[in-house]
């Protein structure tokens, strides 16, 4: 791989964050205010999320070829730290539940929509490195 290839994936990275932390953030503020509320559906579908990406990750780290797998140990620990904090806290409001103006559910509603968002960015920063990387 070509150093600017990894430094382009470096800025996707941080993009990644940032925008995780912009999503979080702005989702505890709506469930604080009661705008927006979780259900056990939701819950379960971010959980499924959570460990359909953990298989995938899994699958194409063990028999992917060379490129994919460049690519995805680039974004491996923000993809895992995705991955793993979806599963706590969709676990965690699944047991427990909270008022809707809940201040602690509210964060960690945040929390749980920030690790999704951090699934689905890094995500879309392994496939910007393949395309980068067939070119």
């Amino acid at each position: 791989m070509t150093n600017s290839n990894y430094c382009c994936n470096i800025n996707c990275a941080v993009l990644s964050v940032v925008a995780a932390i912009i999503v979080g953030a702005v989702t505890a503020i709506l469930a604080i205010t009661a705008v927006v509320a979780s259900t056990p559906a939701f819950l379960w579908v971010a959980f499924g999320i959570a460990i359909v990406a953990l298989a995938l990750t899994f699958l194409v780290a063990a028999f992917g070829n060379t490129a994919v797998r460049a690519c995805i140990a680039e974004v491996l620990p923000l993809l895992l730290t995705g991955i793993f904090g979806a599963l706590v806290t969709a676990l965690v409001l699944l047991a427990v539940t909270f008022a809707a103006t809940s201040i602690v559910g509210a964060i960690i509603l945040g929390a749980l929509l920030l690790f999704l968002t951090l699934i689905v960015t890094s995500t879309a920063c392994v496939i910007r490195c393949l395309v980068q990387f067939c070119n």
